[in-house]
């Protein structure tokens, strides 16, 4: 063999059992020969393994010279899941291994419910029987053990018709301890585990995902994440990974900076969202793109944010925004009855931003109860109430709510909508009460007969209502009562006046946005959406002279009051798309050639048109599951604070680590 002149190395691996075969040399023809020889050994030794497992369990005798983790090591050692056991299983052998769910002990037997993530089966052991009579009294609830035996039926009266194994149970051959849990935080019971403090279950996040509640949630945003890459894969799309390390975009939310130890002095951003990645995929020719993107805002949390998220994030070439509502309504009927069972009908209802401030008073509002806004400008618009008539003469509007049947409220119920109103800028708010057939209010004393009246037919009010009022510029009003409009929607449904079914779903898609906004704080214009927002076409002639009416081909899809998802058709000219940050936005030059420039670069050459969407796969999964908060869905989710409790996280880090990236720290005084 000395012949050969390079070294060949040939690692064959039997399973999982690591160990190898060395050739030094040989020939070509050599290597072929010991590869077939080695297949063949391959062969018979998954023949072996086949054989063992049928037979293991009556004649394990047969195998007690054949070393163990020969026997064990690249197989399952269980033969099923907790779940998989029924009455055409009586009197086989079996083998499982899991969790202790509970302990029974009858007197003369002792029962184990046996807990897999698939389901529970019952286990029958005998503490005469010498095999594993000394290892019963050390078993604990959650402990891990393995057990060996035979399946029986259970005495009819003994059945449990509410788990899938309930008619059967396992009386026990051997049993192995593979670990004995210590005493638990907290009980593991949903019932019980959900009125323990989450700091402590987010402390012990590990056994939280043990409880079935929040195992199922993470098998169901499997399942929902499962159906969309099929559906999109059906649907031609290219899954591509696009980078985290991004550039800084002060313009968006608050970002997580990342040093740079090769670029002293210079960071990243962790991305926002991969907007203008997806966006140069277009021009790259992709036409379809997806992905199932992480996402990372250092912003204050709460039920429904977290700093990092999954957004189900694609982008497509040659389409217009019916093309992108058409999709999503189909992947949404995927979704939900792949999850759920449920038919989704579609085509989505479509309002605009205009009408839904109008109506509920939210961009994203909750259609499944009334409670809709009404607008009164008409009937005020000569009132002797110079509040209202104040607010009509600058250009605003009065708008009203009547919530039915909640005449009734508190004090302190009052008291909390009007802090609500004064946290969103309104000065008070206005109410009528309609009680015992007369209406009652501060207000009443200014308004005209022929004004109450109008009010009565506008809003028909009864006795038991109670109207709302708010009396401000359009925008401002419609946002403080869309406010009190969910706060009494709550107050109603404590009272039993008003029902918010879980499982019904109301989708919608909201379009026609504005494109621009004008921010009183900072003086200037600024994107709706985001600067790459396309205007719709007959708006776009009044840009430079009108801006704050010009319509934003972007749009919302709403799902019983939250947003699930947000995007628009892109600019896709160099152009068009220098005239929004230099004439609109007043970008510095200085600034888009920065942040911007390699974009509008590469809208000279050839950028076709494009739009996308992007779906907060933890929101959808979250309703999917009829949970409120988000975190339920998240294996290791962040606190309010956020922070990761049981790993410890976010941590200091060591002099090193911070000269290496040379950055220092500084505690500043107060903070």
């Amino acid at each position: 063999m000395n012949h050969v002149k390079r070294k060949i190395q040939i690692f064959l691996f039997f399973g999982n059992l690591g160990q190898g075969w060395q050739i030094e040399g040989g020939s070509k023809q050599h290597v072929k020969i010991f590869r077939y020889l080695c297949q063949i050994a391959f062969n018979f030794y998954q023949l072996f393994l086949n054989f063992r497992a049928n037979l293991y369990g009556k004649f394990s005798s047969i195998f007690l010279y054949i070393p163990k983790n020969f026997l064990t090591v690249g197989r399952m050692r269980r033969t099923h899941h907790c779940s998989a056991l029924a009455k055409k299983n009586e009197g086989e052998s079996i083998r499982l291994i899991g969790w202790i769910q509970s302990i029974r002990d009858h007197g003369g037997l002792i029962f184990v419910d046996l807990r897999d993530r698939e389901g529970i089966t019952q286990v029958v052991f005998d503490p005469k029987n010498d095999a594993y009579a000394p290892l019963l009294p050390t078993l604990k609830d959650e402990s891990v053990i393995e057990i060996f035996g035979t399946v029986c039926l259970r005495p009819a009266d003994t059945a449990n018709p509410h788990i899938a194994t309930g008619e059967i149970e396992i009386i026990a051959d051997t049993l192995k301890i593979h670990n004995i849990a210590e005493t638990l935080p907290f009980p593991l019971e949903d019932s019980k585990a959900d009125k323990v403090n989450e700091d402590l279950r987010l402390t012990y996040r590990y056994l939280d995902l043990r409880r079935p509640k929040n195992l199922n949630a993470l098998r169901t945003r499997h399942r929902i994440a499962h159906s969309i890459r099929d559906y999109l894969d059906r649907q031609d799309f290219i899954e591509v990974e696009l980078p985290y390390l991004f550039k800084t975009t002060p313009e968006g939310a608050r970002e997580f900076l990342v040093p740079s130890r090769q670029n002293p002095g210079a960071f990243y951003a962790l991305s926002q969202s991969p907007q203008q990645y997806k966006q140069m995929l277009m021009v790259a020719g992709i036409e379809r793109y997806y992905s199932l993107a992480r996402c990372f805002r250092d912003e204050d949390l709460r039920a429904d944010r977290q700093q990092e998220f999954t957004q189900i994030d694609l982008e497509m070439s040659f389409i217009d925004r019916e093309d992108i509502h058409t999709l999503i309504e189909g992947m949404m009927r995927v979704v939900f009855k792949e999850t759920l069972n449920r038919d989704i009908e579609t085509p989505f209802i479509r309002l605009s931003f205009r009408e839904v401030m109008d109506r509920f008073g939210s961009d994203k509002p909750d259609t499944r109860f009334a409670l809709e806004l009404a607008d009164l400008s008409p009937i005020f618009e000569h009132s002797k109430f110079k509040v209202f008539r104040d607010c009509l003469e600058k250009g605003g509007s009065i708008k009203a709510i009547n919530a039915k049947r909640l005449a009734d409220i508190t004090q302190g119920e009052l008291k909390n909508l009007e802090d609500i109103a004064q946290i969103l800028g309104a000065k008070g708010l206005a109410f009528i009460k309609a009680e015992s057939g007369e209406w009652k209010s501060p207000i009443l004393k200014f308004l005209s007969d022929k004004e109450k009246d109008a009010l009565r037919d506008a809003l028909r009010i009864e006795d038991g209502d109670i109207v709302f009022f708010a009396a401000s510029d359009w925008l401002h009003a419609c946002t403080i009562l869309g406010r009190i409009r969910l706060e009494c929607a709550h107050l109603l449904v404590n009272r039993g006046h008003l029902t918010i079914p879980k499982n019904q779903f109301n989708f919608l898609w909201v379009v026609d946005f504005p494109l621009i906004s004008f921010d009183k704080e900072q003086g200037r214009y600024l994107s709706t959406h985001h600067p790459f927002t396309a205007p719709i076409e007959e708006d776009e002639e009044k840009l430079k002279t009108d801006p704050l009416n010009v319509r934003a081909q972007h749009y919302d899809i709403v799902l019983n009051g939250f947003e699930i998802g947000g995007g628009s058709i892109r600019i896709h000219n160099s152009g068009l798309q220098s005239l929004v940050m230099r004439d609109i936005l007043k970008l510095e030059e200085e600034t888009i050639q920065d942040r911007f420039g390699y974009l509008l670069r590469a809208f000279k050459f050839g950028a076709p048109p494009h739009g996308g969407i992007a779906i907060g796969l933890d929101r959808l999964a979250a309703i999917i599951c009829g949970t409120d908060s988000i975190r339920d869905v998240i294996a290791f989710p962040k606190t309010q604070k956020g922070q990761d409790l049981m790993a410890q996280s976010p941590s200091s880090a060591s002099e090193k680590q911070l000269r290496e990236l040379h950055i220092a720290t500084v505690i500043l005084q107060g903070k």
